[in-house]
């Protein structure tokens, strides 16, 4: 409200004019100029009042002097209160208090907005999380499966050199070894990709050094089977989407500006007045005295009238002020509307994910049945390398599967948290706006 904080102004005006005198009408002769100086000393305190009337309170000592008066002092003084109250155009509180609101809808707009920005951070880091939890999962997986590749090799050369393999099983299952070394590198560069997208969003290193720490994470806690309402849950978007109140608060701000751009469109009718005390001597103690004294009272009032004559840029201001607020209904109404769309879209990923848990883990469970399985087959003599080494791939297969499953889901979570707009409040994050 800095805006009806009351002015201080002090003001000092010197002058000097030359001015011509009449000639004499019987001689012709011009006199000499007439010439004054004046001191003008002037200081008060004025501002504008909620209801639209401003006003000022001050004094004011001139000083003229010149040819008129021999160059004589002459102190006229005055002090007293003036102000102007519009009465069509500006008037009441609508016009005077439209800026201080419009300012407060931006501000407000301007905090949701870093609201925002820490809420998708926030956001990014989960998912880089749950990304990098992945990667470290598949590399789990190329390893094991590469033991596995390296159990198969050893127990074929067993059996090859008591003669109860051939040679090409052998070389088989050097050739898995070797394709699954290739995966482990795969694996490994994967983690680091991963770890440095997770170290841009947590760290202010802008060095090389950035590249070269470790970054190690707990394993993140099994996710928790929620069940999603989003028809329910819309209303909590609506109060809580950053984006929504953003919209909600720029219809505020546009509304706002509609109003005063129509009342500009009325003419200035401004009723005008003062009232104050005057003092006048060769003596300014003298002079000030009578102010102090109240000899000499004055006041004034009036009324101020201002019509332009077509209205053009007032009638223009107001069109776009209209279509301005339009838009932005029609933009709140796209925000509703996609806020429908995308928390019914995050509730069938979180549905989806679900299913896909349950599914990857069965078929993981089944898969290490069926190698366990083929093992003793081949052991047995009734199955050959191939078949153990497909169903190896097959299960390290199963175990990404499943871990990638795992990361879906709780970003999916995540997710729908962030359509909500509650993912802070989830977090338990309390963030003050900058200043």
């Amino acid at each position: 409200l800095g805006k009806f904080d009351p002015t201080v102004t002090a003001n000092y005006t010197y002058s000097e004019s030359f001015d011509p005198v009449l000639a004499d009408p019987v001689t012709g002769l011009r006199a000499a100029p007439s010439y004054t100086k004046t001191d003008d000393y002037d200081v008060g305190l004025g501002g504008i009042l909620p209801w639209g009337m401003t006003y000022r309170l001050g004094t004011s000592t001139t000083n003229t002097r010149g040819t008129f008066n021999t160059y004589a002092d002459n102190f006229s003084t005055f002090a007293g209160v003036s102000g102007t109250q519009p009465l069509l155009r500006n008037f009441g509180f609508g016009p005077t208090l439209a800026s201080i609101r419009i300012a407060q809808a931006n501000r407000g707009i301007s905090r949701w907005a870093f609201r925002q920005a820490v809420m998708d951070t926030v956001t990014s880091v989960i998912f880089a999380y749950h990304e990098l939890s992945f990667a470290h999962a598949y590399y789990r997986s190329a390893v094991r499966s590469r033991e596995l590749a390296l159990g198969l090799l050893a127990e074929n050369e067993k059996r090859f050199k008591v003669g109860s393999m051939s040679e090409y099983d052998v070389t088989s299952a050097r050739s898995r070894v070797a394709s699954r070394e290739e995966g482990i590198l795969f694996a490994e560069r994967q983690v680091r990709e991963t770890e440095n997208a997770l170290k841009q969003l947590i760290s202010d290193d802008k060095t090389t050094a950035l590249l070269d720490r470790h970054l190690a994470i707990e394993p993140p806690p099994p996710a928790p089977i929620v069940v999603v309402d989003a028809a329910a849950d819309f209303r909590v978007a609506l109060d809580q989407r950053p984006d929504y109140q953003q919209a909600r608060l720029a219809l505020q701000r546009e509304g706002l500006n509609s109003r005063l751009q129509r009342n500009q469109l009325l003419p200035r009718v401004d009723l005008v007045g003062s009232y104050g005390y005057n003092g006048y001597d060769a003596d300014l103690r003298t002079s000030r005295r009578q102010l102090r004294n109240e000899d000499y009272h004055s006041y004034s009032w009036g009324v101020v009238v201002s019509v332009p004559l077509t209205f053009t840029t007032e009638r223009g201001r107001y069109r776009a002020a209209r279509l301005q607020e339009r838009q932005a209904a029609t933009d709140l109404e796209r925000v509703e509307q996609s806020i429908v769309v995308r928390v019914g879209n995050a509730a069938g990923q979180i549905e989806t994910a679900q299913k896909r848990v349950r599914a990857t883990r069965q078929a993981r469970e089944l898969a290490q049945y069926t190698l366990d399985s083929e093992v003793k087959r081949l052991r047995a003599g009734t199955s050959s390398t191939f078949f153990v080494s497909q169903q190896q791939e097959i299960l390290s297969g199963a175990e990404v599967n499943e871990a990638r499953a795992q990361a879906d889901y709780a970003r999916a979570l995540a997710e729908y948290d962030r359509q909500l707009g509650v993912t802070l409040a989830k977090l338990d994050i309390n963030i003050e706006p900058p200043k």
